[in-house]
């Protein structure tokens, strides 16, 4: 069974699972799920998106626009 085919049945299950069933399956991805959400409280990598920045700021590293990006992604 594919990963898309998956999600399509969880995503069904869960909507119409009993409250006790839709606790359990969140307990079990809970430490995932929060820290996915705590990314923007992670020092480190606050550091490097500062970093990053940095090089983009002084010309170290070119960036791309966001039309360019949409550009490339469709060729």
């Amino acid at each position: 069974m594919s990963t898309a085919t998956i999600r399509e049945r969880l995503f069904e299950y869960i909507r119409f699972a009993d409250d006790k069933k839709v606790r359990a399956i969140y307990t079990m991805v809970e430490d995932d799920i929060i820290e996915r959400l705590d990314l923007w409280e992670d020092k480190d990598f606050l550091k490097e998106l500062d970093r990053r920045i940095g090089e983009i700021e002084t010309g170290k590293v070119t960036g791309s626009t966001w039309e360019e990006v949409k550009a490339k992604s469709k060729a």
